[in-house]
């Protein structure tokens, strides 16, 4: 078990971040992986450059949030999204509209590969995507749009994860934050 629980039954679900800029990106690619963590992907693969800063942000909070993901950064994301075996979903304002195609994406049992880019998107990607996915046809962030497609792919299930080996615990508050550590203190 990968610190899920078992409400899926869409099998594995990858994102994979294109044209990662250290210099520039660094906090929304790491914003990029929060958000597959948090809505329930099972992996995160960085394209080109590994960013170890960006890689040990993901472990620490695995670390203290809990939850098992597999973490890999330096593919050529070409070759690693056209050797996937399962869907390959491209998240990209010229696709078709989220609403029309979420039910087709979400019944196929296949795994599945989100790709969102951080850069201009080479057109090799539109053509090696199963789904071309438009979450909204404006400029946006790529981190809406995956947190909006995670969303709608596991219908909201999302908001019932447990992560396996938890160190922190939310307690939800109507002011203030509280923080609990599993333990009890």
């Amino acid at each position: 078990m990968n610190g899920l629980p078992q409400l899926r039954v869409y099998g594995k679900v990858y994102v994979l971040r294109l044209g990662h800029r250290p210099e520039r990106d660094r906090r929304i690619t790491t914003h990029v992986a929060l958000v597959a963590r948090a809505f329930g992907a099972n992996g995160f693969v960085m394209e080109g450059t590994c960013d170890d800063h960006v890689m040990r942000s993901i472990e620490k909070v695995l670390r203290s949030w809990g939850g098992k993901m597999h973490l890999e950064c330096g593919v050529d994301g070409l070759r690693y999204a056209s050797s996937w075996e399962g869907d390959v979903i491209h998240l990209t304002m010229y696709g078709v509209p989220l609403e029309k195609i979420i039910d087709s994406i979400a019944s196929s049992p296949r795994p599945k590969l989100v790709i969102v880019g951080a850069e201009k998107v080479r057109r090799e990607y539109y053509e090696i995507a199963h789904y071309n996915v438009a979450v909204g046809n404006q400029p946006h962030s790529e981190v809406s749009a995956l947190a909006l497609f995670l969303d709608r792919l596991f219908r909201g299930s999302w908001t019932n994860i447990m992560f396996e080996g938890a160190k922190l615990k939310i307690i939800p508050s109507e002011k203030g934050k509280r923080v609990m550590r599993v333990d009890g203190r």
